[in-house]
């Protein structure tokens, strides 16, 4: 049986569900993020690089949250319910499942550690230069290049139902996680497009089973 070590609060929730989607039996092993909010050395255990999402099939240990998707429906998808059969399709969902983790995912982790800069641990007398060093950094910058993607992301989803185009892939699995994050954050504002097909997402049966098996997704500022 397949086993996702799931660190809470964390990207393996994909995982979880497209597992959902393809009823597929697994188990969940659980890891607790340190107060430094990194994942525990346990999970070196299983992975030399400690981080979630990765699951075990076996005797194979498969980390990195596309690979995992791809290995997922290659293996278990039998009624070829996630196959997308049109070349132009599949094109386009081999470049978003990659773009999510490939060009999205940086600009926030950028974005997360420019914000810790003004919190603990961060000496009280330093705060106020990282925050200033945040705030510049994100007007020159950061910003720009976030609404840059998010325009081409808005534009996409007005022409298309799904990321791969009239059906429903992985390539929407991995991209929800970053357009969550984004969501959250409120960088979805006067995105009617991405905001509906998120809300779509969410709606999914397999999307709440997951969400019920795997815990609440948070993101901090």
């Amino acid at each position: 049986m397949i086993t996702v070590h799931h660190l809470e609060n964390s990207r393996s929730h994909r995982v979880l569900w497209l597992l959902e989607e393809l009823a597929v039996p697994y188990q969940i092993k659980r890891y607790q993020r340190e107060n430094t909010m990194l994942a525990p050395d346990e999970l070196k255990k299983v992975h030399p690089l400690g981080k979630s999402p990765v699951i075990t099939d076996g005797n194979r240990v498969i980390a990195e949250s596309g690979a995992i998707l791809e290995y997922l429906q290659l293996k278990y998808d039998s009624e070829q319910q996630l196959t997308l059969s049109n070349e132009d399709e599949q094109i386009q969902g081999r470049y978003w499942l990659h773009y999510a983790e490939g060009s999205l995912m940086p600009l926030l982790i950028i974005k997360l550690v420019f914000a810790q800069l003004s919190k603990k641990p961060v000496p009280w007398l330093l705060r106020p230069i990282g925050g200033a060093m945040r705030k510049g950094m994100e007007k020159a910058w950061l910003n720009k290049q976030l609404a840059l993607h998010t325009r081409v992301i808005e534009q996409h989803l007005s022409q298309h139902a799904f990321f791969a185009g009239s059906r429903f892939s992985i390539a929407d699995v991995q991209m929800s996680f970053p357009l969550l994050a984004l969501q959250m954050r409120g960088g979805l504002h006067d995105l009617p497009a991405t905001t509906r097909w998120l809300e779509e997402m969410q709606q999914r049966a397999a999307w709440q089973r997951a969400l019920k098996q795997g815990g609440p997704i948070k993101f901090s500022d």
